[in-house]
């Protein structure tokens, strides 16, 4: 496998920290979760219900990008769990790397709407979730996995595909 570097993407709720924490344990990998580079102002931003603007993204979206850099420049294979809902965010996100895959976790609203639900406390409110599919920009250079299978399922279907 040449791919040294995952970026699951998707909307919230759709599973990618569970997933990218199986990958990368799988793998031998570490994982990273893009909610923990936000800064504390777009957290707070969140928590309130106000969906982030591309002005408080570019940081973050930077910071992430150094992070993917750095790894691949110093021999860490990782997996990186991020919204990345749109084209110009993956652009950033993978500008001047190689060997990244992008593994879009695909699912309808419904489906993320439930597992919203049974998860009180996280920042990111069950309401928000129309914004992130009104933003989503579907990816067409993107492994596409369905995730109604189970976790175990979307791990080997993502090992299986990866280039």
């Amino acid at each position: 496998m040449r791919t040294r570097f995952f970026l699951l993407m998707g909307v919230s709720g759709c599973g990618k920290t569970t997933v990218g924490q199986r990958l990368a344990e799988t793998l031998g990998w570490d994982f990273y979760d893009a909610d923990a580079f936000h800064p504390p102002a777009n957290i707070a931003k969140m928590a309130a219900g106000i969906p982030l603007n591309d002005e408080d993204r570019a940081p973050w979206l930077a910071a992430l990008h150094d992070l993917i850099v750095d790894c691949l420049k110093n021999g860490r294979p990782g997996v990186l769990a991020c919204s990345a809902l749109k084209e110009r965010y993956r652009r950033t996100l993978l500008e001047n790397t190689q060997h990244v895959q992008i593994v879009y976790l695909k699912g309808d609203f419904e489906l993320i709407r439930a597992r919203m639900m049974a998860r009180p406390g996280h920042y990111m409110k069950p309401a928000m979730l129309q914004s992130q599919f009104d933003a989503l920009e579907e990816p067409t250079d993107a492994l596409t996995v369905d995730i109604s299978r189970p976790v175990d399922e979307i791990v080997d279907a993502i090992l299986a595909q990866a280039a």
